[in-house]
């Protein structure tokens, strides 16, 4: 009878109809329950040690905290549903009404559902929550690094950067505008005071020699003191340069990952570690799009549980992100690394090499067709990657801009129908030519240039900006020269912030205060909105209100909403 009971259950078990009228009422019925696996040890989960939350309604985030506190060992997730419903579908197909064998096969069918079915539902349910879960947190992490990486850069000026440290010190680079190490060198701002009076000389020392205009600071272990010790120097000097430099803390997130690798080892072998993070520091503030394509996308800290990710969907995405907003903007042939010029459609991490060493070998580009020349770089992806690189120096205006060489001669037929010239194009002065397109019909004069629509709304965009990056319509990022603690925060302060990171649950703003603050999702607006992505994007500056500074947790509660007068 046993036997016969277990080949009933297996049978009943295999019933795809049943099978897929749980999966519905679990997902809409269920609810996820978590406990303390370890009841006596506190740990980053405490919340989720009684927790219960209905299926439908659990926001992805919890569900990925959760995930991990599993797996960390800290909790026990379940699923509970109501064992009367679920039976009444399982014994709606197994049981045929009153027979011999009626209290036999109803216990196959409980023995089915607790042993057979409930299992593999839970799992079902816990797997597609999870999948959900990853996926949104993919697109976050997703839009937040094109936010990141689209950042406007703080072109043409020298630049400092400051690692901070208190052990080791406080490694500092100078770079000048391209980005070229002009001088390294460590300081001591935390130890004794003579020490301070060291570094204090060293970094005016440097500031005058240089010309400095802009220092960036890590956003690290010992920032704070360092931005009070920058504060301080740039305080004391002579007037001309108190006015010059300005100075900004910027995430050092990745630039440790960075510093340690093989590429950096490439490009600067003559450095150790510590003074490359320095050096990677200043130049993303200079232009964070190059610098920050050289790092791990993960290791950049704009995401959430991003370690928790599936490796291989997370790379695939964050890739396509970092190459379409380097396409997006352009590369300066002859400025680029090969980390940058690598992310270009049709540059092979080969190819890229071959650029660099053939710059190196013969000098500045001096137009988009002495690529050609270069090894191992065929008509293909000639045609592939052209149009993406700007080369400034060029003869040809149009070699600077984003019209791809397979259009010069519409571009140029196009200038000759509106009854402009080349040297207008250098000189910026074709502020008429968008009318004279209009005026003449953008559907004739694209079939009179040999393009279509699009290809001429684009030459003309391009004509009318050459050399034009997107990210300079951008605001530019916000530079402090005032300092502040968390113990000076109190409640209704009005402060002017960086957004940080944009998660699912509100956003994180830099204050100035190295600890970021919180502002929740509920005082984000006076309207309802479903995701802070809606209104808020990573670089953004915004005004935030102080709610409430806990310096034993270190933690900052903000508001976006103006507090009532």
């Amino acid at each position: 009878l046993a036997g016969a009971l277990d080949i009933i259950a297996e049978e009943i078990s295999d019933d795809a109809g049943i099978r897929r009228r749980l999966r519905v009422i679990a997902l809409s019925q269920g609810v996820i329950v978590s406990r303390a696996a370890k009841p006596d040890e506190d740990s980053v989960y405490s919340q989720y040690y009684d927790y219960r939350e209905p299926a439908a309604k659990i926001a992805g985030h919890r569900v990925l905290a959760i995930d991990r506190g599993e797996r960390e060992e800290f909790l026990k997730v379940s699923l509970e549903l109501d064992q009367d419903k679920a039976m009444n579908i399982v014994n709606s197909v197994a049981l045929k009404g009153p027979s011999p064998c009626y209290e036999a096969v109803s216990e196959a069918a409980q023995d089915a559902y607790t042993r057979l079915i409930f299992p593999s539902v839970e799992r079902e349910l816990r797997s597609t929550l999870s999948e959900n879960a990853q996926e949104a947190a993919i697109k976050v992490f997703s839009v937040n690094l094109r936010n990141l990486l689209m950042q406007p850069p703080v072109k043409g000026k020298v630049a400092m950067g400051l690692d901070p440290g208190y052990r080791t010190g406080c490694k500092v680079a100078v770079v000048d505008a391209t980005g070229r190490v002009l001088d390294t060198g460590v300081i001591y701002p935390t130890h004794s005071q003579s020490r301070v009076q060291e570094a204090k000389a060293l970094v005016s020392r440097m500031i005058q020699k240089y010309q400095v205009e802009v220092i960036a600071i890590g956003n690290g272990t010992a920032s704070k003191e360092t931005e009070m010790f920058t504060a301080e120097v740039l305080s004391n000097l002579p007037q001309q340069d108190k006015e010059r430099c300005a100075y900004m803390v910027v995430s050092e997130a990745g630039a440790s990952v960075y510093s340690a690798s093989k590429l950096a080892a490439e490009e600067f072998p003559q450095f150790d570690l510590t003074l490359r993070s320095a050096v990677s520091i200043a130049r993303r503030l200079q232009d964070p799009l190059a610098e920050l394509v050289k790092i791990d996308p993960k290791a950049i800290g704009v995401g959430q549980y991003q370690h928790d990710m599936p490796k291989k969907r997370l790379d695939e995405a964050l890739g396509g992100v970092v190459e379409d907003c380097v396409n997006n903007v352009g590369v300066d042939l002859n400025t680029a690394s090969p980390s940058l010029l690598e992310r270009i459609s049709g540059l092979s991490s080969a190819v890229s090499k071959n650029i660099v060493k053939y710059r190196e070998e013969n000098g500045a580009f001096t137009s988009r067709n002495e690529l050609k020349k270069v090894n191992k770089l065929g008509p293909k992806a000639f045609v592939q990657c052209a149009g993406f690189l700007r080369v400034p120096e060029s003869k040809n205006v149009l070699d600077n801009t984003g019209v791809h060489p397979e259009s010069y001669g519409a571009a140029k037929e196009l200038l000759k129908l509106c009854g402009f010239g080349e040297d207008d194009v250098k000189n910026g002065s074709l502020s008429g030519l968008a009318d004279k397109v209009a005026a003449l019909g953008e559907e004739s004069v694209a079939q009179q240039i040999g393009v279509g629509v699009p290809t001429l709304q684009d030459i003309v965009k391009e004509l009318l900006k050459p050399g034009r990056d997107p990210r300079d319509e951008l605001p530019p990022p916000l530079l402090r020269t005032d300092i502040l603690e968390l113990k000076d925060l109190k409640p209704g302060m009005e402060l002017t912030g960086t957004v940080r990171n944009v998660i699912d649950f509100g956003a994180f703003v830099d204050i100035g205060v190295h600890q970021d603050g919180l502002v929740h999702i509920s005082q984000i607006c006076n309207k309802f909105i479903k995701h802070p992505s809606e209104v808020l994007k990573v670089g953004d500056i915004v005004k935030v209100w102080v709610l409430n500074a806990d310096p034993v947790q270190k933690r900052i509660g903000l508001t976006m909403k103006e507090p009532k007068q």
